[in-house]
């Protein structure tokens, strides 16, 4: 009986090798298929380009399905874009007058003046202010109107009505300065040297109670500021303060420093820390001419006798502006002999102001009215025993009267000690500056003499 038994590796070996054609034969049959399906997306493709070429183009997707044509189509139709326009404000004209010529409903400016806050102040726009709106389809989107030069009220439509904010710009401050010398007069020579007429009015208030710049200019005094510009941008608003000034009267110098105190209020001062403003002022008017100084015998013009005159007589037109020279009281107000009309002040225990031969008083004051340092009190007049309109003013110490243009004035108070340390901070920096103008001025003038000193007289060969 035989046995029957495959021989050793034979079977498995044929196994493999139909295992393999098998696979062969797979992968062949699936690259036909994706050659056949390939070759066929490719003749599809290839026709549909030619009959879309062949085809009118009626929609800049004919392809899509008409529901996501559609909404492609509306998402391609951009409405047009609101644009600014600027409106300058005219004579006469308010808010609701704009909103007119805008074509806007009236509701609309109501509601934004309902708003409050800054815009109130558009109730009160000036000929020559502009606003810039922005309106589209009709109805007004944005408000733009400049409050100062700091700050910018925008109003908006928001989802609930109109919205609006206060913008507020920053301001760089740079310091800068002039220098010159009088020849002709202050308000000149100092808009010679680069100086605004505010900033001549404000040198002069400065030292107007050490120097009388209608008779006290001596040719040849010298002055020189140091001053700030206000920068918004990169561009020039306008000049600020003045920080530090100096100014050289017949050879006498007169400095002045500009603090800044802790509650915003700002003064200027001594150097050394003591208040500039006295506790007078020297001419409460602004006069054209001393018709009659101070003296113990003067031949009086009415009464044609020889008689003291113990006040300043300052000619002015009738109606100018009397000033009180200090803070005080009314201690008098009316008619007195031959003064007039006339105010009498009370400035504590030691001092008396007179004002006479006045034309009215400044009205809502009385007896017993408190009055402070540069306050209108009356106006320049001639009744009493005057010959012509004049401010007659008398300075009164303990009772008697002095000369009103000699007489030492008193300070007010200077600096507390506390305070002082901060004022000297601000101080060096800016004397330092005033030094160095000095010393440049000077150089300045030395090498014009020697130029000067140097060219040939004229007509000589």
């Amino acid at each position: 009986m035989s046995n029957y038994s495959p021989a050793g590796g034979s079977s498995p070996s044929s196994a493999r090798r139909i295992v393999v054609i098998c696979s062969f034969l797979a992968v062949s049959a699936a690259a036909f298929v994706y050659y056949q399906r390939d070759s066929a997306l490719e003749q599809a493709a290839a026709g549909t380009e030619q009959a879309a070429a062949a085809q009118p183009q009626s929609s800049p997707v004919p392809n899509f399905d008409p529901v996501i044509g559609s909404a492609v189509n509306e998402a391609l139709t951009v409405p047009p874009a609101s644009e600014w326009s600027t409106v300058a404000v005219k004579a006469g004209q308010s808010l609701s007058n704009i909103f007119d010529d805008a074509s806007l409903p009236p509701e609309d400016w109501m509601a934004i003046i309902a708003l409050g806050g800054d815009c109130a102040q558009l109730k009160r726009i000036k000929a020559g202010e502009q606003m810039r709106l922005r309106i589209a389809n009709g109805e007004l989107q944005e408000l733009v109107y400049q409050l100062d030069e700091l700050r910018t009220l925008s109003v908006r439509r928001g989802d609930n009505g109109f919205e609006s904010a206060t913008l507020s710009a920053s301001i760089e401050r740079r310091s800068t300065e002039a220098v010159g010398t009088i020849e002709n007069s202050l308000f000149l020579d100092g808009r010679r040297s680069g100086l605004t007429d505010r900033m001549i009015l404000q040198f002069a208030d400065l030292f107007g109670y050490d120097i009388d710049f209608a008779q006290d200019l001596q040719e040849g005094d010298h002055f020189s500021v140091v001053y700030e510009q206000l920068y918004k941008d990169g561009k020039k608003l306008r000049d600020g303060d003045i920080l530090a000034a100096e100014f050289i009267n017949n050879g006498k110098t007169y400095r002045a420093v500009r603090f800044v105190a802790a509650d915003g209020t700002k003064a200027y001062y001594t150097p050394q820390g003591l208040s500039l403003r006295k506790a007078f002022i020297r001419t409460p008017v602004d006069f054209t001419r001393i018709s009659s100084g101070f003296t113990m015998h003067r031949w009086h013009p009415i009464l044609n006798m020889m008689r003291a005159h113990t006040g300043t007589d300052y000619a002015a037109p009738i109606g100018t502006p009397v000033h009180a020279s200090g803070n005080g009281r009314v201690e008098f107000m009316g008619q007195k002999g031959g003064y007039g009309n006339v105010v009498i002040l009370r400035h504590g225990a030691q001092y008396e102001t007179v004002y006479g031969h006045l034309s009215r008083f400044q009205s809502g004051l009385h007896t017993g009215s408190p009055v402070q340092q540069g306050q209108v009190i009356a106006y320049v007049g001639m009744t009493g025993l005057a010959t012509g309109p004049h401010l007659h003013y008398e300075f009164r110490v303990n009772g008697m009267p002095v000369n009103a243009e000699k007489v030492i004035l008193p300070r007010s108070m200077p600096l507390e000690p506390k305070v002082l340390a901060q004022f000297r901070n601000t101080a060096v920096p800016l004397m330092t500056a005033l030094d160095t103008i000095d010393v440049k001025s000077r150089v300045a003038r030395v090498n014009s003499s020697d130029l000067n000193a140097t060219q040939p007289a004229a007509g000589a060969q």
